[in-house]
């Protein structure tokens, strides 16, 4: 993984100093909240229903077990004991007091970390695969050009005050793992006739009270481009994207409002001027980055003897069988596998991370993945490079952890917002569903006779816990001071992206974990087999006979 320069820890360190000394400026009454707004969201930090919550950046997901001991120490002098990894690949803390943020940010800058525009009207973190630079599938390893976006990106004068957020999602692999469609930018890296790396941009998709699929705008752009390019995107956006209504002042609005074509246009105009300017990447520099994201020390492995071992392990134990078959995920190195360790077990806030679970896992994947993790959109930690012989003894392990449950993909492993519980923008409470159904639901029989079901769950219509695009979605609608959840169905991040159709009226927070299951039991009477998928059934039927079984 990409370790800092002399020039990254000198930012990193100066832009805690700043922000200690503007720290204390406010807390001396000297600058107003108004003032202090904006210096503190774009250093992450937040102030929510109970306590500020600082959200700590994990670039592209990746961390290494030396990291997560120090976030695991710092929630203990500073948090609770615990974290909260969020969908965008970061770690939260939700209970520390201001005063000692600046001093959390020093202890992360020792440590390689920040919290750097985590927040704010700027470039958040680039999100990619979990599983990059290890999947079967993978085309191009996306994480060089993920560390290039990000050096760009951090700290750019120009962009440090954009009409609204803006978030990027880089893929390389055959299937979609990184929710392109659904980013205000979506890169996709794929290989031309002659094998060299290209660039497909996608503009204007994400969530929100208006959730739209990105649409393409460029093709087989050389990789050299992939800077100046986006340059030239924020550059029309950052000119001609609203800023009288927070509302209409994502990319998407504007897009929408240009036309697909005029937007392209407009970009290539740009474009023209600064395409061979100094953002152009060189090979040297590409390969440079690159550098950083070699293969670790795989071991030359007797595949019939790893692969033996395994099978013979999974005949004795058939739960440690259903687990290699949910949560290990098939590696290009042979006789390795990627782990998906699920944070969702039963009366636990779904993505909630212990301090204790944090140091057990750092130490689990030095033992067994090379000392890295990664963390990932659905809330859960991967250890991305272990030995097929090893998997019995990882899942051991993971067991007196209350992390071995085997429901990657399933229904309990749902994505889930903190809701009304933390978040001041909150309609209604996210956690609190999230249990009731990981209760109704967390039959494992059960599970695998669904089969793969991806459940989402917002507090609000910014969509934190990306409900539109669930197969099932709930989000939480204030009713005259009540909280009441709307259900959405047909969502999908990848593959046929979409958005999910609204149900119809919605729900108290009682009634939601009753109408999940009818919902399921529509879906068991309407799969023409057991392989057949919701998803699947959805697109064959559509909604009316979903709605059929929840109103009558």
């Amino acid at each position: 993984m990409y370790q800092y320069d002399e020039l990254d820890q000198t930012l990193v360190d100066e832009r805690v100093a700043q922000f200690r000394e503007q720290t204390e400026r406010y807390l001396r009454g000297e600058l107003s909240d108004a003032q202090f707004l904006p210096l503190r969201l774009q250093n992450g930090l937040y102030v929510q229903r109970l306590a500020p919550m600082l959200r700590i950046a994990v670039p592209y997901g990746l961390i290494s077990s030396h990291q997560l001991r120090a976030i695991a120490d710092i929630s203990r002098r500073y948090d609770k004991g615990y974290g909260h990894i969020s969908t965008r690949q970061n770690i939260q803390l939700n209970w520390p007091q201001l005063e000692d943020v600046p001093d959390i940010l020093a202890d992360l800058a020792a440590v390689q970390m920040h919290a750097i525009q985590t927040s704010g009207n700027c470039i958040r973190n680039t999100t990619t695969d979990q599983f990059a630079g290890v999947a079967a599938d993978e085309i191009v390893d996306p994480r060089p050009y993920c560390e290039l976006i990000r050096q760009w990106s951090t700290l750019h004068p120009e962009f440090a005050f954009l009409p609204r957020k803006f978030k990027i999602a880089v893929n390389g692999a055959k299937s979609d793992r990184a929710a392109i469609h659904f980013h205000d930018v979506g890169v996709e890296l794929y290989r031309g006739a002659d094998d060299q790396v290209l660039l497909r941009f996608l503009v204007g998709g994400g969530l929100g009270r208006t959730p739209m699929v990105g649409s393409v705008i460029r093709d087989d752009v050389a990789v050299e481009h992939l800077l100046t390019y986006l340059d030239a995107i924020l550059r029309v956006y950052n000119l001609r994207g609203r800023r009288d209504n927070k509302y209409k002042a994502r990319i998407k609005i504007l897009v929408k409002a240009m036309g697909v074509e005029a937007f392209r246009e407009a970009v290539d105009a740009e474009w023209e001027q600064s395409r061979n300017g100094p953002n152009t990447l060189t090979t040297e520099e590409i390969e440079r980055v690159a550098g950083h994201f070699t293969a670790p020390a795989y071991e030359s492995l007797d595949m019939q003897a790893e692969d033996a071992f395994l099978q013979e392990a999974c005949e004795r134990d058939s739960l440690f069988a259903g687990w290699v078959k949910r949560n290990t995920q098939a590696h290009r190195q042979g006789g390795y596998r990627a782990v998906t360790v699920t944070l969702k077990a039963t009366g636990q806030a779904p993505g909630d991370v212990s301090a204790a679970q944090m140091e057990a896992l750092a130490d689990l994947s030095d033992r067994y993945s090379f000392g890295e993790l990664r963390t990932t959109h659905q809330q859960n930690i991967v250890l991305a490079d272990v030995r097929a012989s090893e998997l019995l003894a990882l899942w051991q392990a993971l067991q007196p952890l209350g992390l071995s449950a085997s429901n990657a993909g399933h229904i309990t492993d749902l994505i889930c917002c903190p809701g009304g519980d933390f978040c001041s923008l909150a309609n209604a409470k996210s956690i609190p569903v999230a249990q009731a159904l990981q209760e109704r639901f967390e039959a494992m029989d059960y599970q695998y006779d669904l089969g793969p079901l991806e459940l989402n769950i917002s507090g609000c219509m910014n969509a934190c816990g990306h409900h539109h695009v669930g197969h099932i979605g709930i989000l939480g609608v204030d009713k005259k001071g009540q909280e009441f959840y709307q259900i959405c169905l047909g969502g999908s991040q990848a593959g046929k992206a979409r958005v999910a159709q609204i149900l119809g009226p919605s729900f108290s927070r009682a009634d939601v974990p009753d109408v999940i299951e009818k919902l399921l039991q529509k879906y068991v009477e309407l799969r023409s087999s057991e392989q057949e998928t919701f998803i699947a059934v959805f697109e064959r039927t559509g909604i009316q006979a979903f709605k059929e079984a929840v109103y009558g």
